[in-house]
């Protein structure tokens, strides 16, 4: 039998020396930009005391969605304190808000780009059929190769393992506007710029709410894989719970991590939706802004106009 390899792994390797030899001094930029990111957040949440953030968390999800959410959302916070998972929390929190604004940073304007530009949008999309097909471990080995251990590798792991259905769903949004609602503001002498910002993206936006959930969810998904490479937290708790066949600890972590999906989800959610007191003041002022400019026009319409002659009027 003849023997036969592609040496594939002898030229990934060989590519990601070249990189990381040439490309050093921009990975270690980002590695501390990362950590000072994650260090900023996670001091947000860890230095006040617990029942203040309960308390701003509760109050967020009345606004959000109403007092059953509120109560619920205190309930699970109370879980995460009773098990002594806060501080573990805490930092799965701020490691998956930095990746997952990462990931809305690059993605949103990048399914906007291919949706504008079908060129754009041939090459992004096998890319992003290729991020969401390849195992979430095989990020965490190139991600330390040029990371090393610690919260870097674990973020931009999760941000490249969350990013694709951001630029999908977006680029499924923007191309879903309907094309005679654009054709009607081209019509009306609107720039491409002002046809996005006033007609598509306000249209497309629950498409890209549901983009932005779903990289949410994803990068809490990647909080256990991070905390195998030493990004701690409750994915740190999980790993050693596997390590030591230590059952309580895992569905402590575990259950953890669920509170925090949950509330995540809601909150996304309900800012999609417009749900809650929150959505009740923002269609308020919608409404009152759209009055106000109706208002605008209706004045300008009558100076245009001019004082009216009466029948009959000799001039």
């Amino acid at each position: 039998m003849m023997d036969f390899r592609i040496p594939v792994g002898d030229w990934i390797k060989a590519a990601l020396t070249w990189i990381e030899d040439t490309f050093q001094w921009l990975f270690d930029a980002l590695r501390q930009m990362f950590i000072w990111m994650f260090d900023a957040v996670d001091w947000v949440f860890a230095t006040p005391p617990v029942w203040v953030v309960i308390v701003v968390i509760a109050i967020a999800a009345l606004l959000a969605r109403g007092w059953k959410f509120a109560a619920g959302a205190v309930v699970g916070l109370l879980f995460i304190v009773g098990v002594d998972q806060w501080e573990n929390a805490v930092d799965s929190l701020a490691l998956v808000i930095v990746a997952a604004f990462l990931a809305v940073v690059i993605s949103i304007p990048l399914g906007i780009w291919a949706a504008r530009n079908d060129k754009v949008s041939a090459i992004v999309k096998p890319i992003m059929d290729f991020l969401q097909t390849l195992p979430a471990f095989v990020y965490l080995v190139p991600a330390i190769f040029l990371f090393r251990i610690g919260v870097a590798p674990g973020i931009i792991a999760t941000l490249i393992f969350a990013m694709a259905p951001g630029v999908r769903l977006t680029e499924l949004g923007i191309r879903g506007v309907d094309k005679e609602v654009v054709e009607a503001g081209e019509a009306f002498g609107a720039t491409p710029r002002r046809i996005l910002r006033q007609i598509q993206i306000p249209l497309a936006m629950p498409s890209i709410m549901a983009g932005i959930n779903q990289i949410i969810m994803l990068s809490l998904s990647m909080v256990v894989i991070a905390g195998l490479v030493g990004a701690g937290g409750l994915g740190g708790d999980v790993a050693q719970a596997i390590s030591a066949l230590n059952v309580g600890l895992g569905f402590e972590a575990g259950l953890s991590v669920v509170v925090l999906a949950i509330l995540l989800d809601r909150f996304t959610a309900s800012i999609g939706k417009g749900e809650g007191l929150y959505g009740r003041w923002t269609r308020r002022r919608k409404v009152q802004r759209e009055a106000d400019e109706q208002a605008r026009l209706d004045a300008r319409e009558l100076e245009t106009a001019g004082p009216r002659r009466e029948p009959g009027t000799v001039v």
